[in-house]
């Protein structure tokens, strides 16, 4: 008859294992999910401050780049400004205001403020005493 063949069983004690602490401190799960976590933490940390610090120079620059916009249309004003000023127009307007020149041709009428300082009340009280034609009297002769 032929011999079966039977699959050869290996126990613990069949196989040589050493006693040694190293060895069953590396062969551990727990000890290898601990180095493992140590680093993953050692690279996460300065990765995070990268990140940190990179955020903060994106927030400058583009703070700067605002900055830069408001003064380029501050520039923009102002040199239409000074267009604007070394234009005739402009020379035109402040000769006939400050200078008080015209144009050939052109008539120019000055309206000044008369300025009030309670006197009117008091004489429009006195001359409502007086009759109309004393008033035209006063208005033509005095």
């Amino acid at each position: 008859m032929k011999e079966k063949i039977r699959p050869r069983i290996i126990t613990g004690a069949q196989v040589p294992r050493p006693h040694n602490f190293f060895y069953r401190l590396l062969s551990s799960q727990r000890f290898l999910a601990i180095i493992g976590l140590v680093f993953l933490v050692l690279i996460l940390l300065p990765l995070a401050r990268t990140y940190s610090q990179r955020r903060l120079v994106e927030k400058e620059i583009s703070d700067v780049k605002n900055q830069i916009a408001d003064f380029e249309s501050k520039n923009k004003e102002m040199t239409d400004m000074i267009n604007y000023l070394q234009s005739d127009q402009s020379l035109e307007e402040q000769a006939r205001l400050n200078l008080n020149l015209k144009k050939p041709g052109e008539a120019v009428i000055v309206i000044q403020d008369q300025k009030d300082n309670g006197n009117t009340i008091i004489n429009a009280s006195s001359s409502a005493l007086h009759s109309n034609y004393a008033k035209w009297w006063r208005y033509f002769f005095n």
